[in-house]
């Protein structure tokens, strides 16, 4: 397995933990791929019961390694990984197990939009989050525009997408995005308690009761990612786009008021 996750067994509850840490577990192709092998590889192990995923260091993902967004538009050599974000997403969304969250700190975009896979979010206190869609000049991903209003409601979704503003620990509690607060330094073991509760009941329960949950959500999260794709496809690389690049890459906040009519 790849050393940009750690991987430990206890209790029939596999903790995947992001190790990217000095790239604040940004995802870059390598990630995705990783990521996207150790939940098939999860899914399928008869003495695992319950994933549960945490980050590394300061941050729980920092989204797409922005780096590498910049490349993959400007260099036409660049080679895509595996399974790559896309490949991710048909992970969580066909991952039979009980997916627990521990957000441990920072949560950009995937690190936010994740959320709607899992089947219970644990946060610290400290941790923020944030979906910065509309600060890159890009839209939405991994079914959020669907799943976001189902869990927090339409305003509130509403909010957490165009605004591209933080949303700190209580505040998301409150909103219903996440269903528990911990202090940092009670997270993991929380969180884990509560996954080896589920770990210990049959494994076929659990994925039955899990497939009955997520059954009428299919065909919606589906024609929302198609949606999306879309989307995301038609506005990276645009004006707005390059603008939020650049200015990353310049380390200054994106000016979008020099943009063309309509971006």
């Amino acid at each position: 397995m790849s050393d940009l996750l750690l991987i430990k067994d206890r209790d029939r509850v596999r903790t995947i933990t992001l190790n990217r840490p000095e790239a604040l577990n940004a995802f870059n192709e390598a990630l995705y791929d990783a990521l996207t092998e150790a939940l098939f590889e999860a899914d399928q192990a008869p003495d695992v019961a319950v994933v549960l995923l945490t980050g590394a260091g300061r941050a729980f993902s920092a989204g797409t390694d922005l780096m590498e967004m910049g490349e993959r538009i400007s260099n036409p050599d660049f080679v895509p990984g595996v399974h790559g974000f896309v490949g991710l997403i048909d992970a969580l969304e066909a991952f039979g197990k009980p997916l627990v969250l521990a957000i441990n700190g920072l949560g950009l975009g995937i690190g936010l939009t994740i959320v709607g896979f899992a089947d219970l979010v644990f946060m610290s206190t400290e941790a923020r989050l944030k979906a910065p869609f509309t600060s890159l000049g890009v839209a939405p991903e991994a079914a959020s525009s669907e799943l976001l209003p189902r869990l927090v409601g339409r305003q509130n979704a509403a909010w957490i997408l165009l605004s591209a503003e933080w949303i700190g620990a209580v505040e998301a509690k409150e909103m219903g995005l996440v269903w528990r607060l911990c202090a940092p330094e009670e997270l993991v073991s929380e969180a884990w308690r509560h996954a080896a509760v589920l770990a210990a009941r049959p494994i076929s329960s659990l994925r039955e009761v899990k497939a009955d949950i997520v059954a009428p959500l299919r065909e919606a999260v589906a024609a929302a990612r198609e949606r999306e794709n879309d989307g995301f496809v038609r506005l990276m690389g645009g004006p707005a786009n390059m603008e939020a690049l650049t200015a990353f890459a310049e380390g200054r906040p994106a000016d979008f008021t020099a943009l063309p009519p309509g971006w």
